[in-house]
């Protein structure tokens, strides 16, 4: 038996004029988009229905809602394969992308677009579908598990069941915390809860300075961090906050005195989404500095400074006092 997971991606943004800003291909997520994805994530794992190989539309707007469904499902991001042809495909493209899939997959997500993701339900079902009052068959974040016997290549010669349409109003408005068996509930998926930071440094004419940046909303002094992703470390996490947020690579280290424990500059914690927040703060050595046009957030704005022009500028006062130890901290790794 296999099974395909048709995806229909969630609620995006508005967009006026087709020609500017990326125009429709690229409207992101609407907070509704992003909320409703997640549910379905825990839905899918709790049924266990996670699938074997998901791919999607490489439109912003279904990329991200892959993203943050299989992230909230525990899996990587890094799962979600993007296929030019499912930006607003029909329904001979679909099937064709399907057939192409080897018999030894069971299991395949689309992500993708309306009509296309209605035509090939319709297709496939054994029997007439329930529509909405407006006549939608998917609405955002809905989807569509189909269940049938025998080889991808023949899909829709032999008999399938739609065993289920899930639409992610009937599914709960909180999510469990801290494990997906858990009856306490959260107003965001468990993950969000563990964060990453990173504190970027370098020596310049011998001199140790950290790179510091403007928070999104160019208010205050502050250093990368963000959630730490499923599927990576809590340095790969670090690390990557540094690229989107800063626009610098470098090291994150793995081990101090060749121990594998202990490789934090330190932690702390902060109130949001109702619950506390955990975040552990590494040191990165910058090696590459990217220039804006390849900076992910060059709407921000960066600046090397002394550790102590750092301490007294950050916004956080526990983020200070762990710069503050970030001498103390290379020194030991120097003599490890």
């Amino acid at each position: 038996m296999k099974t395909l997971l048709i995806y229909r991606h969630g609620h995006a943004q508005e967009y006026v004029d087709t020609y500017s800003a990326g125009g429709d291909f690229a409207r992101e997520l609407r907070d509704k988009g992003k909320r409703n994805a997640q549910r379905v994530g825990i839905w899918l794992a709790r049924q266990s229905l996670i699938p074997q190989r998901l791919i999607s539309s490489p439109a912003t707007r279904a990329k991200r809602t892959a993203e943050k469904t299989m992230k909230t499902a525990g899996c990587s991001a890094t799962m979600v394969e993007q296929d030019q042809r499912l930006y607003l495909a029909g329904l001979e493209t679909l099937l064709t992308v399907v057939r192409e899939q080897k018999d030894t997959l069971q299991s395949l997500m689309l992500v993708g677009h309306n009509p296309g993701l209605e035509r090939i339900i319709d297709y496939l079902s054994d029997r007439p579908l329930a529509r909405n009052p407006k006549g939608m068959l998917l609405s955002p974040a809905a989807l569509a598990c189909i269940q049938f016997d025998g080889s991808w290549r023949s899909l829709g010669q032999s008999s399938v069941t739609v065993k289920n349409l899930l639409y992610p109003r009937s599914l709960p408005r909180l999510f469990p915390w801290p494990t997906l068996q858990d009856a306490e509930t959260r107003s965001r998926p468990a993950y969000y809860y563990k964060q990453s930071s990173v504190i970027p440094y370098r020596f310049h004419m011998n001199e140790l300075q950290v790179l510091i940046i403007t928070s999104s909303k160019n208010r205050h002094w502050v250093v990368p961090k963000g959630i730490h992703d499923p599927g990576l470390t809590a340095q790969q996490s670090a690390a990557k906050e540094a690229f989107e947020e800063a626009g610098v690579l470098g090291e994150v280290p793995r081990k101090v005195n060749g121990q594998a424990n202990d490789i934090s500059l330190g932690s702390y914690r902060y109130t949001k989404w109702d619950a506390e927040c955990e975040v552990t703060v590494y040191p990165m050595l910058v090696t590459e500095q990217l220039d804006p046009p390849q900076w992910q957030e060059s709407h921000r704005q960066r600046r090397w400074v002394t550790v102590e022009q750092a301490a007294r500028q950050l916004h956080n006062p526990d983020v200070s006092n762990i710069v503050r130890q970030l001498p103390e901290y290379l020194g030991k790794m120097k003599h490890g």
